[in-house]
């Protein structure tokens, strides 16, 4: 079990949904996780009194009983979120003061504003639209010949036999994601889509012909089937990518300045107007708007961290961080006053609470937040 999983599994107790097998878990590790030594500058201030004061802030938030049934189970898992709390800090070199921070902090776990979760809307090729978060599991449309349906787990999937395959006529679905919101699909070949929030997929029903075309806006991550008598395309802004079965994430909002391809497993071909390029596992490529591809190798944890639950930043300034932020919690930023181009490093859940997501962050004293209803104000 990893640190970060101790975390989960603890932050899942406390929304009261462990098994007696999971509390039995979180007894038998909680004696593993113990508070690393990060690195400290004097200049960032006392480094036991701060630990202490970020462990007694998770501390209030636990009820009596809580802290007397799960005293020891509770103390390893605070001593393990601390160290969340101090990575943010390792990127800079900056005073920490927590008398600063409750003074300037003008956030409240009153805040309306919650995680975004699993929704949709799916856009059928007459036009008409089927609201995926209000829709009943079971079967919800026949496109081409292909029988649409949403499973259980609230999945999207679309199921065709040979013989509709054969005689199928090309109709065109659409999957969007509002932001706050994210959604699998499972395409008619097999291939796995995760949405993130604010993105949208337009896809044949059945794929026919010589190779298996889709278009993207957004960010999403692929685990393509393998065809290889029918390649796998994605046209994406002014770019395409071809493959025959891989795993990979593409992030292309509108509103960052590159497209980033990353490439778990498999190969990738990366096509514009004047140039291409190839992708080894590991890899990541940068399209700006030079429409010249930057290379380079990457952790592809990092890339995919919004699908398995978390936002994971990685030497980014407050306004990358932020854009992520106001996607998934469909929030409007605006700033105040000269911010400091500081870059932020740590990992937190995404269903975490915004408050609690921008309270980690003012714990580098380097920013602090204002919050009026759906609107955050980002401050020195």
């Amino acid at each position: 079990m990893t640190q970060q999983d101790f975390i989960n599994l603890y932050e899942k107790y406390m929304s009261g949904k462990c098994t007696p097998e999971e509390i039995e878990l979180l007894e038998t590790y909680r004696d593993d996780f113990q508070l690393k030594d990060l690195p400290w500058n004097a200049e960032m201030g006392n480094k036991e009194q701060i630990k202490q004061e970020i462990v007694n802030k998770l501390n209030n938030q636990v009820t009596s009983a809580e802290k007397k049934t799960f005293k020891k189970i509770w103390a390893a898992a605070a001593a393990a979120a601390v160290v969340f709390a101090l990575s943010l800090i390792i990127y800079h070199q900056v005073q920490l003061s927590s008398d600063k921070i409750t003074k300037n902090s003008l956030l409240t776990n009153k805040s309306p504003v919650v995680p975004g979760f699993n929704k949709a809307m799916l856009t059928l090729s007459d036009g008409s639209n089927i609201d995926l978060n209000d829709s009943k599991k079971g079967l919800l449309s026949k496109q081409g010949g292909a029988s649409v349906g949403k499973l259980d787990d609230g999945k999207l999937v679309y199921n065709a036999k040979d013989a509709e395959v054969k005689k199928a006529v090309t109709l065109y679905n659409t999957i969007t994601t509002p932001r706050g919101g994210q959604y699998q699909v499972v395409l008619s070949d097999g291939t796995k889509v995760w949405l993130n929030a604010a993105s949208s997929l337009k896809f044949p029903a059945i794929f026919t012909g010589s190779e298996r075309k889709v278009e993207l806006t957004g960010e999403a991550y692929f685990e393509v089937a393998k065809n290889k008598n029918m390649p796998f395309k994605i046209a994406v802004n002014n770019m395409g990518i071809e493959v025959l079965g891989t795993h990979f994430n593409v992030d292309a909002y509108k509103d960052e300045q590159v497209i980033k391809t990353t490439l778990l497993e498999g190969s990738v071909k990366l096509v514009t107007d004047n140039h291409e390029a190839y992708l080894k596992p590991g890899q990541q490529a940068s399209l700006g708007q030079q429409q010249t591809f930057n290379i380079h190798p990457v952790n592809t944890e990092e890339a995919v961290a919004w699908k398995n639950g978390y936002f994971m930043f990685n030497n980014e300034n407050i306004q990358d961080i932020m854009r992520k932020i106001s996607r998934w919690y469909d929030v409007e930023v605006v700033y105040e006053g000269k911010i400091d181009e500081k870059d932020f490093g740590g990992t937190v859940s995404r269903f975490d609470s915004v408050t609690g997501v921008l309270k980690s962050l003012e714990l580098t004293g380097t920013v602090h937040f204002k919050m009026e209803g759906r609107r955050i104000t980002v401050m020195p």
